[in-house]
Formats: C-alpha cells, sequence, structure tokens
C-alpha cells in the first residue's frame, strides 16, 4: 500500500511547492499548486505549470502510470517531451515506490483552477524533439556515483539517495555544459546562477565548500537556515530550508553524511 506520509517527506524533500506553489505563498497555501513560477536559464524563461488535483487546470486526471512517466522519463500523458527545467534527470534515479507514494500523498492537496501558462522559447530550443537526444545523454536512471565499498551504510546511502534523486541539489550546484546536462566532472561543485548574475557556492567537502563545516552544522543549517558562522542561508537556499525543515531528522543528517563525504 502507498504511504502517504512518505509521499508527504519526498514532497518537501523535492522542493515541489518551490517551484509549483505561487509566487510569495506561504504556509498552507503553498500547498495550492496553481503554477506561475518563472525559472530562468540560459536558453529562455520556464514557467512552472498547474500541478493541482484540478481535473481541468491541473494533474487531477493523470494515472500513477502517467503521473510515473512524467517523474522518471519526462513524457506528458499526450507523449510530449517536457523541458528539462522539470528536473526529471534527477527525479529518474527515484524508485517507483517513492513515486507512488508522492502521488498519493499530491492526491490529497487542493485543487486550482489557474490555467498553466504556456512556455516560449526561441528557435532551435523549442523544438521538442530535441529534448529526445538531450535525454539520451543526461538522463540516467542508475546513481550518478557508484557507492564505494566503504560507503555501504544505510545512511550514506539514503543520503546519496536523497541528493542524487528526489532532492535534485546537482541541478542547482553542479556546472552545466554548453547543452545544459549537468558536467559530473564537476559534481556539486558549484555553478552560475541561471540567469548568470551570480554563483551557487560548492557543496562538497572541500576546502572552499563545506570542509569547516561538520554533518551536524550541516543538518542543522537544511533546518534552522543557519550557518556555524550565525549567518543564514539566503536566496533560493532560504526556500529550500523551508521545505527541508519539514523533512524527517533522519533525512536531513543522511544527506548531512553524503556531504562530508565527497572531496
Amino acid at each position: 500500500m502507498p504511504s502517504i506520509n512518505n509521499g508527504e517527506n519526498l514532497f518537501w524533500a523535492g522542493g515541489c511547492a518551490s517551484c509549483h506553489a505561487a509566487d510569495g505563498a506561504v504556509e498552507e497555501a503553498k500547498l495550492l499548486l496553481s503554477g506561475g513560477h518563472v525559472l530562468k536559464s540560459q536558453f529562455g524563461d520556464f514557467i512552472a505549470p498547474n500541478i493541482s488535483t484540478s481535473k481541468k487546470a491541473g494533474i487531477g486526471n493523470w494515472s500513477l502510470e502517467e503521473f510515473a512517466n512524467a517523474m522518471v522519463m519526462g513524457v506528458s500523458p499526450r507523449g510530449k517531451h517536457y523541458y528539462p527545467a522539470f528536473p526529471y534527470a534527477s527525479y529518474a534515479k527515484m524508485t517507483l515506490s517513492d513515486v507512488s507514494d508522492l502521488y498519493s500523498f499530491m492526491q490529497t492537496l487542493p485543487e486550482s483552477e489557474v490555467a498553466s501558462l504556456e512556455t516560449e522559447l526561441a528557435f532551435p530550443f523549442n523544438i521538442r524533439r530535441g529534448v529526445g537526444l538531450w535525454k539520451k545523454l543526461y538522463v540516467r536512471q542508475s546513481n550518478v556515483i557508484a557507492p564505494e565499498p566503504q560507503m555501504s551504510d544505510a545512511q550514506w546511502l539514503r543520503g546519496q539517495y536523497l541528493v542524487e534523486g528526489p532532492g535534485h541539489c546537482g541541478e542547482c550546484h553542479t556546472p552545466r555544459t554548453l547543452a545544459g546536462g549537468m558536467d559530473m566532472s564537476r559534481w556539486l561543485q558549484g555553478a552560475p546562477t541561471p540567469d548568470a548574475k551570480g554563483n551557487i557556492p560548492g557543496i562538497t567537502n572541500a576546502d572552499a565548500d563545506l570542509y569547516s563545516w561538520s554533518a551536524e552544522e550541516i543538518a542543522y543549517a537544511l533546518e534552522s537556515g543557519f550557518t556555524p558562522e550565525f549567518d543564514s542561508l539566503g536566496s533560493t537556499m532560504a526556500d529550500v530550508v523551508l521545505n527541508y525543515a519539514k523533512v524527517k531528522a533522519d533525512d536531513r543528517e543522511a544527506i548531512a553524511a553524503y556531504l562530508k563525504s565527497l572531496n
């Protein structure tokens, strides 16, 4: 039987509300997934759609199979490729059991009748057939980094799964190739912001990243937003913290253990 509790935990770990709730939404309003948030990129601006339970404006009439195809294959119920601003390149690593649990939780959320806005990109990025070629290069169901023998403990593997899969941390913290895929040779080493106006820090255990932070401090920062230097995490990480404050404590600790292993 699907676990709605696990689905809720994955919902917050996956940051679904960060993109699909209305800008400025707080508290219960973050569960109204009406869409409209604009995601800027080097290829153009993408507009997050309505994914509420509305049968007319959202995804309320999607079957579990259609939802799973969208999550792990990036394909719509009509067989169209989704643009990878929807981070299915990471969600592809989720287990189908977890996808089913997420689906079950999202079926409990309220409806919104706000119509989704169409993303309009310039040529040649508006040719969705090209997304199929992109997927062959960059979408993998298997783990990004194979576990080392000494990293076979359950906590580390859970952290790897959350970071590489539902948490999709690499989508922001890993540099991109010219084609827009994650450059796995520089996994989580920091990247320019999508609007190219700043930089997103690395989150490995390198000197310039999280080396001076303990695993406990990383886990606490994910929960509270406070760094060991008594500063606060800002920009888009502030929203990530709002999500991860709702994630299970042992999952935050698992993520911290995984990040501290990345030298």
